[in-house]
């Protein structure tokens, strides 16, 4: 069913019908990763760099490749702060364009079914504030555990996994089903929606590619949410 979802997201992201969405997605993910990227400079500058300068002062001329290796060291933790704020960027870009993915799944892969109903735009924006708190949370979580060898990557995936899977799911569920029956459906299917958010993990883990993750996430669980509701039938809430 994993393997059958992922497929079908797959090839979502470069159908036609998707076209109009992609660009959307991938020109929203890249405006927020570069506001970003100078929100966190500026603040680097304006905060940090001075701290180290006074470190720095007076340090003799044949130390001179300490302030070398200060600026790799902050480059690097620049782009590391970027990458970890990947997640919570899909999650904001995805709040805005789940329902015009999830229409497209639904019309090109499910023309026979009922159409999901968009969710409403407070619930909408409450639902990705709320998303957007828990991954930042999640992520700050996974920062932690980079110090410890072997467990760094684990943590990355795991967090980023259940996250993204619990919230895309529900987002995708709550197309058809109220709020608490979404929740309760996802608890009943919890390993494979798991399984399906590491995933989406591992596309978030993927350079370049990664910018289409909103649009991938959201594809999956419109799948994930169909195939579960074909074989799981007689649930409700």
């Amino acid at each position: 069913m994993i393997l059958d979802a992922v497929r079908l997201a797959l090839a979502n992201l470069f159908a036609p019908e998707t076209r109009r969405v992609f660009w959307k997605v991938l020109g929203l993910t890249i405006f927020f990763l570069i506001a970003l990227w100078f929100a966190l400079r500026e603040s680097f500058i304006a905060y940090a760099l001075p701290y180290f300068d006074g470190y720095l002062t007076g340090v003799p001329d044949w130390a001179g490749w300490l302030a070398v290796f200060a600026g790799i060291f902050a480059s690097a933790g620049l782009a590391l702060s970027l990458a970890l704020l990947l997640a919570p960027v899909t999650a904001v870009v995805a709040g805005f364009f789940l329902d015009d993915v999830a229409e497209v799944v639904e019309q090109r892969h499910y023309p026979g079914d009922p159409p999901g109903k968009p969710l409403p735009l407070g619930t909408a924006i409450a639902s990705s504030i709320k998303f957007l708190g828990v991954v930042l949370l999640g992520n700050l979580a996974a920062l932690l555990l980079l110090i410890i060898p072997g467990v760094n990557l684990i943590a990355f995936f795991l967090v980023n996994g259940y996250l993204l899977g619990r919230e895309f799911f529900e987002f995708a569920a709550m197309r058809f089903r109220p709020p608490e029956e979404a929740r309760l459906f996802r608890s009943k299917h919890a390993t494979t929606v798991l399984l399906g958010g590491l995933a989406i993990a591992a596309f978030l883990a993927i350079p370049v590619v990664n910018l289409l993750t909103p649009l991938f996430a959201a594809g999956l669980m419109v799948h994930l949410h169909k195939l579960l509701s074909r074989s799981d039938p007689a649930f409700r809430g």
